[in-house]
């Protein structure tokens, strides 16, 4: 396994190969319609979550929801800073730049964007043994952008 780069190391790979831009000004309806979206996401993975037992293959969706969640609200406090990517590492690389505030730990957000992109990719799974070693903290995680982008917004 190759060795994980660091925020800053990654930060400024993704700045060489262009994939972080610079935008002229805060789009706050965006900010508010990606703050609903990641919402929704999180809703959806919640009504899924009461319904499955611990044998399900949907756990997929319940991670794959919640990551999901997790990317666009990151995305959108990105906005705040005038900062676009589509790129996911490049996405995480940034917030954790940019709001070391959050005190995020990056390789757990690693972690979680390397499963996202072996499920996507590789035709990996997710089983409920997995979900549950990344839950606590990826909720405490939501839970804490969520504030940050609503905290913005007011």
């Amino acid at each position: 396994m190759p060795k994980l780069k660091t925020i800053e190391e990654t930060y400024d790979f993704c700045l060489a190969q262009g994939n972080l831009q610079n935008l002229d000004e805060i789009n706050v309806e965006k900010i508010s319609s990606l703050l609903q979206n990641a919402n929704t996401n999180l809703s959806s993975a919640q009504i899924l979550t009461k319904s499955l037992n611990k044998d399900s293959l949907e756990w997929l969706n319940v991670f794959t929801l919640s990551y999901e969640a997790f990317r666009i609200y990151a995305e959108a406090l990105l906005l705040f800073k005038q900062m676009s990517s589509s790129n996911h590492l490049c996405v995480f690389s940034a917030l954790c730049l940019k709001y070391p505030g959050l005190e995020l730990d990056w390789y757990f957000l690693e972690r979680i964007r390397t499963k996202r992109h072996g499920l996507n990719y590789y035709g990996e799974s997710i089983t409920y043994k997995d979900w549950k070693s990344v839950e606590l903290q990826l909720k405490l995680y939501l839970s804490l952008l969520k504030k940050e982008v609503e905290k913005r917004l007011a």
